[in-house]
């Protein structure tokens, strides 16, 4: 396995093997906690490696976290101005859209803050409040150690991820361990669950709870539909797409360095615990950087070839911006880069590693607010942001076009627009740099400072995603759809 071993790179971090509690409170710190969730234990200062320089490597910049921010923010300046090309920005509903997330989030934690678990694919599985990955991991024999089974949720979570593009408005789940119906991420998430509980995955008959590259192999776009019940009455959007990423990703598995002699994904784990800039302090500190490479690195073949390419080299999920700067010598200048799917990844797979291993992320903060539909939709639909009228009327018509198809919706009409398009690329990068301005305001609301203050991820979980799909329901009742519509391959949302 190169220069770790899968059973021996480092020893058990959980003393006596014992199984954490495993609530799903703040993920603020891994640290042992004192009862209001605070860290009794501080960490120590980790070097942070600086982005790559654009001028010299533009695609290992564009590819890089910092450069998410460091882009949409020259959006987000524009907003500010109300100088973008296909939306009017209202400020002035800014404090709006804070007090609407605000409300939310004390209805559902008020006073417990510090309970608000991180934004992650953790509470998708537990959808209806039954904790279905501790029950998984209960059905685990004793002998599998908490770092198996971070790796078995690691290969869990990372496919569950994949799947986790929009299903659309007419697809639903029924499970087959409840009978109960479940729809949208949550119902992907149970999707997932039981495909891998089923061993759909995995290449070996005795353990059907991993992925690997064999068990992916065996896959195809019929065995995926099956998986997700998909049929003539039970469309989902991007199936195809769902499925090459999955194909796509049984042969990036075959990177023995990082994903081991077995090809699972769960092998990160000890790649990213030996990795030269892992500190071994009280606990394993690892630099967000380091966990955003071998993700951007090695699933780089899983993305769609035809994306943005700079150099020659695929970006992933990064678009031109009409709004952005241009400059006839460095195209790179007008590229806004979001890796949604690679952030959402990050987000999900931390959880486990910290959970089960008490891992600490140095530098998580420079992960950003997620640019899919709900959170945007969130500043739609509360007033802030307003599609200007011609591109209103052009996603109107592509709506009704589209609505001829078989199995599109055709009952709640709202502007629908594709992935690439400026309009969308637009409406994500303000989402990101809006996203930002709301934790701050959130906070302030709140009244919490210093460490007490939500973090990011929590704000998403309690407040802008769910916020963003109650305002929905609210909007449109009868589809829940988001104020804009995004005609999806299943690889970017």
């Amino acid at each position: 396995m190169g220069l770790f071993s899968r059973k021996s790179s480092k020893p058990a971090i959980s003393p006596g093997g014992s199984q954490p509690n495993m609530s799903n409170g703040s993920l603020k710190s891994p640290a042992p906690s004192t009862a209001n969730g605070k860290s009794r234990m501080s960490f120590p200062d980790v070097p942070l490696p600086r982005a790559p320089d654009p001028t010299l490597d533009p695609a290992a910049y564009l590819r890089s976290i910092y450069a998410v921010r460091e882009r949409t923010r020259l959006v987000l300046e524009k907003a500010r101005k109300n100088q973008l090309k296909h939306f009017t920005v209202d400020m002035a509903k800014f404090q709006d859209t804070a007090t609407y997330v605000v409300a939310i989030i004390k209805r559902d934690y008020a006073p417990d803050y510090a309970s608000i678990p991180p934004h992650g694919r953790w509470q998708h599985f537990d959808v209806g409040g039954r904790p279905r990955v501790d029950q998984l991991m209960a059905s685990w024999p004793s002998t599998v150690d908490n770092q198996e089974r971070t790796r078995r949720l690691i290969d869990l979570f990372l496919v569950s991820v994949l799947l986790d593009a929009g299903a659309g408005t007419k697809w639903q789940y029924r499970s087959k361990e409840s009978g109960k119906i479940y729809r949208r991420s949550e119902g992907l998430a149970v999707a997932s669950l039981e495909m891998f509980k089923a061993g759909i995955f995995s290449s070996n008959p005795n353990e059907p709870c991993q992925v690997d590259s064999a068990g992916l192999k065996k896959l195809d776009i019929n065995v995926l539909a099956r998986g997700l019940q998909v049929t003539d009455a039970n469309v989902i959007d991007g199936l195809e797409g769902r499925a090459g990423l999955l194909m796509r990703l049984g042969d990036a598995l075959q990177n023995q360095e990082v994903f081991g002699l077995e090809a699972r994904p769960g092998n990160m784990l000890d790649f990213l615990l030996s990795h030269p800039s892992t500190q071994a302090s009280s606990v394993p500190i690892i630099p967000l950087p380091t966990l955003w490479n071998v993700l951007m690195d090695s699933l780089a073949p899983i993305w769609p070839a035809t994306r943005t390419q700079i150099d020659g080299i695929s970006l992933g999920d990064a678009w031109p911006c009409s709004v952005m700067p241009s400059h006839p010598t460095h195209p790179w200048e007008n590229i806004v880069p979001f890796h949604k799917l690679t952030q959402w990844l990050a987000y999900s797979l931390m959880v486990p590693m910290t959970k089960l291993l008490n891992v600490h992320f140095a530098g998580a903060d420079l992960l950003t607010g997620l640019p899919e539909y709900r959170n945007g939709g969130l500043f739609i639909d509360t007033g802030l942001l307003t599609l200007k009228p011609e591109d209103a009327k052009r996603g109107l018509a592509q709506y009704q076009r589209n609505a001829q198809n078989k199995g599109q919706p055709s009952m709640e009409v709202v502007p629908l627009f594709t992935a690439d398009d400026d309009v969308i690329v637009e409406w994500r990068a303000v989402t990101v740099g809006l996203l930002d301005e709301l934790l701050v305001e959130v906070n302030s609301l709140l009244g919490l400072s210093g460490s007490n203050k939500l973090n990011l991820a929590q704000m998403l979980e309690a407040g802008s995603w769910k916020g963003g799909r109650e305002i929905a329901e609210v909007s449109r009742p009868n589809t829940k759809e988001p104020p804009i519509m995004i005609l999806s391959d299943g690889t970017v949302f």
